[in-house]
């Protein structure tokens, strides 16, 4: 198609139109799903088999990795829920969640709000916050059973000021072992946790504080009125890693420091996942609370996203 332009006092000039556009505004390419094609293999392989192979190995008598395995169907989930210690474990799992998760998410929302305000040296308290982080399992193990042991740091101060009856073997005692282990994840965790809200808050606009601040809200309203139902969905998502890391990851700080011990006192579900596999070499039992441990994790996500949805 061509259109007329006639200038002024001249005559009419023809213009070619413009080619015509092909294919449709929006669609997508046919090269996009081609590249996904090796990141989707991946996942299927390495996420989706695995946890396919938990709900398999869970039906089976395994006694070991070099032993005849023979079909056992719900003959391991009989034998886990008559097991006392599977219920010492399923105990301890929600006393860790119930009190390292709230300790964890409400400091660290506390902490992370103050370096928003950018005060003196914020950069700095950045740094220092993200150090436990940036230190390694071991290292944050050793360096609690420093503290925590008989001669410890801990009996040394408390013997320091006198208090001297207060000292106790604290990771071999059955009542404080436990609570070390939950010290040791809200230690671990609220450091990071604080830098990621500090980064979520410093994009709210300064406009909202300052607004509730002219209307006479002081620091505290305005952190829990203001800016957190402004974040609450991303408040929603980092309790869900906090939730998950320690549901599935409090397996390292029991095999370093406790043993699960003394006795049962201080297993968790992620442990004996652990210490039944590769301690007792009873497979069958080991994926079997691995199952569980699944669906504890899936509910305890919904649950989680449910009540930090958006009300808006």
């Amino acid at each position: 198609m061509t259109t007329l332009t006639s200038p002024p006092g001249g005559a009419a000039i023809r213009h070619p139109a413009p080619p015509a556009a092909t294919g449709r505004i929006g669609t997508p390419r046919q090269g996009g799903t081609i590249l996904a094609i090796p990141a989707l293999i991946w996942y299927a392989v390495f996420m989706i088999g695995p946890v396919i192979a938990i709900f398999v190995i869970a039906a089976l008598h395994w006694p070991g990795m070099l032993q005849p395995v023979s079909f056992a169907g719900l003959g391991n989930v009989r034998t886990v829920l008559d097991d006392p210690v599977f219920w010492d474990a399923m105990r301890n799992t929600a006393v860790q969640l119930a009190v390292a998760l709230p300790i964890m998410i409400v400091c660290a929302y506390m902490l992370g709000y103050y370096v928003a305000q950018k005060p003196p040296g914020h950069r700095v308290i950045r740094y220092l916050l993200f150090i436990p982080g940036l230190i390694s399992t071991p290292a944050k193990a050793m360096v609690f059973y420093a503290a925590l042991s008989p001669d410890g740091l801990a009996n040394g101060a408390l013997q320091s000021v006198g208090l001297g009856s207060l000292t106790d073997a604290w990771l071999a005692s059955p009542s404080t072992a436990l609570a070390c282990l939950i010290a040791l994840d809200v230690w671990s965790g609220i450091g990071f946790t604080a830098v990621l809200f500090a980064a979520r808050l410093d994009s709210v606009p300064d406009d909202l504080g300052e607004a509730a601040q002219l209307d006479g809200a002081g620091h505290w309203r305005t952190m829990w009125r203001i800016h957190f139902p402004v974040i609450r969905d991303y408040v929603g998502v980092v309790t869900m890693l906090q939730f998950l890391w320690t549901l599935f990851g409090s397996a390292q700080h029991v095999l370093l420091l406790t043993q699960g011990g003394p006795g049962s006192s201080s297993t968790t579900l992620s442990f004996l996942v652990y210490q039944k596999a590769f301690i007792a070499a009873d497979l069958g039992y080991s994926q079997t609370v691995g199952v569980i441990l699944f669906l504890a994790g899936l509910v305890g996500l919904l649950a989680i996203r449910r009540a930090f949805r958006q009300n808006y």
